[in-house]
């Protein structure tokens, strides 16, 4: 058996026989023992309890109970060594109560304890083990807690790169939504102000030819009034005149006076012309631009077939005979519009129907029309398995809500840009901005027709006037 080190027996002798902890406020008995003052009082409660020495059993007189101040600093004294010998023993802790090392632990309370508070009626009755022996025990669990933990703070970063990943790209998406916003307003600023100057010169005009055929209405009025005073006042002048003077020339009087028959005023309309109306609407804005668009024969892919009216293109069942020209597309299968633009603006629109593959664009007329397709001076739209993207580098993925049946293209030759519209629900779905040169064609690829999924053709559509007549660009 270990010997008792001195600490530990100066601990049993400042301990107090009743609570077994440390002495607090020490009182001593006749028979020379001591107690807690409260341990103590607590023992002889009662009037008719025997006053005796809870340790010898010896009577004593109650109540004379003498406090021993003492043993109360060496209790202190005893603390502070225990502390320091706790310390000095690289022990895990003191005990906050009795200044003792924990070195039990508590499996009830879960909770190291030290040796006093081991006979201490809080845990005399629990089951306690060497805190060497729990610290091993539940150093195993908490190690064989560390895997799922590890694995759940694993998950819980990759699911905050992915939260993360996805506020970039939600900021990005904001941003790029607003500055679409922002440059659709400009544009349609822009336009307004222009609509609203070919307005005012309308108005201006109009006003202007209207009041030159008034004014002339007002000076031959004027003319017929001034020769009507005149004979009145000749008639009048002759009235008064003697009987001889009065006949004379009097047949002619009356002859000019009986021909005489005022000219009506030209009518003239007074009623302003029905046709200054403000839009607010992009697709009204951009009618005024409208172009009637035609497709090129002489470009198309010999897989492709064109209506008589070059309005419509569709993939072919076989593939047509035709001369190999310079200009048509082989192998691509697409076809360029007729006409050709090198400055200004120009809006057209092309149905699209439900097609589930297709190009619509602007390409320069100097690309290359054989061999593999390359991407470089085409700005196009494109249709792929039900998902809309701007062929951008990277492409640029398009969050459509409604399904475009029709579909509309608004080239901007000095500004550089090529807007698409959904002409479906009037919503903006792209514009690229770029630098043009030379000239730009309309570019049309009406999508394989690939067991018979994709046969409806690709129509170019009119542009109805704009609610205002067609002021001219």
């Amino acid at each position: 058996m270990a010997a008792v080190s001195p600490v530990e027996s100066l601990q049993e002798e400042v301990t107090c026989p009743v609570c077994l902890e440390y002495f607090t406020d020490p009182v001593t008995l006749e028979c020379g023992h001591n107690f807690c003052r409260a341990c103590i009082a607590q023992c002889w409660e009662g009037p008719d309890t025997a006053a005796s020495c809870p340790q010898c059993r010896e009577t004593v007189q109650q109540r004379n109970l003498r406090p021993n101040r003492q043993l109360a600093n060496v209790v202190e004294i005893a603390k502070r060594l225990s502390l320091q010998a706790a310390k000095g023993a690289g022990g895990d802790g003191v005990c906050e109560r009795h200044q003792e090392a924990l070195k039990l632990f508590c499996e009830e309370d879960q909770t190291p304890i030290c040796v006093i508070c081991r006979e201490s009626r809080a845990h005399r009755a629990h089951r306690v083990v060497p805190i060497e022996e729990a610290a091993q025990e539940y150093k195993v669990k908490l190690q064989g807690a560390l895997g799922p933990l590890r694995k759940e703070l694993e998950e819980a970063l990759a699911l905050t790169s992915e939260e993360k990943e996805k506020t970039t790209e939600w900021q990005r998406n904001v941003k790029n939504k607003r500055e679409m916003i922002a440059g659709e307003f400009k544009k349609l600023h822009t336009l307004l102000r222009e609509e609203e100057q070919l307005l005012l010169q309308s108005l201006e005009e109009e006003e202007r030819e209207t009041l030159q055929r008034l004014q002339e209405n007002v000076t031959k009025l004027s003319q017929q009034s001034s020769s009507l005073q005149q004979l009145i006042t000749e008639i009048e002048e002759k009235c008064q005149q003697p009987v001889a003077e009065l006949l004379k020339d009097v047949k002619s009087t009356l002859s000019r006076s009986e021909n005489v028959k005022l000219q009506e005023p030209e009518a003239v309309c007074t009623d302003l012309k029905n046709v200054y109306k403000i839009s607010l609407d992009m697709r009204e804005a951009l009618k005024r631009f409208g172009v009637d668009v035609t497709l090129d024969p002489d470009t198309a892919n010999p897989d492709l077939i064109l209506s008589e009216d070059r309005k419509r293109v569709r993939d072919g069942d076989t593939r047509q005979d035709l001369p190999d020209k310079p200009e048509r597309f082989d192998p691509c299968v697409c076809v360029l519009g007729a006409e050709g633009f090198a400055g200004g603006r120009r809006y057209w629109e092309v149905e699209v129907g439900d097609k589930t593959r297709w190009d619509l664009g602007v390409c320069r007329e100097s690309v290359s029309r054989k061999g593999e397709f390359t991407h470089k001076d085409y700005w196009r739209l494109i249709l792929r398995d039900g998902e809309y993207s701007a062929c951008t580098s990277p492409s640029t993925p398009l969050p459509v809500s409604v399904r475009p049946g029709r579909v509309g293209i608004f080239l901007d030759y000095e500004a550089g840009e090529v807007s698409f519209y959904n002409v479906t629900d009037g919503s903006h779905l792209f514009t690229f901005t770029d630098t043009f040169s030379g000239t730009l064609r309309p570019y049309f690829y009406p999508g394989l027709n690939t067991g018979g999924t994709n046969a409806a053709p690709l129509i170019i559509c009119p542009v109805p006037a704009p609610a205002g007549g067609n002021l001219g660009p």
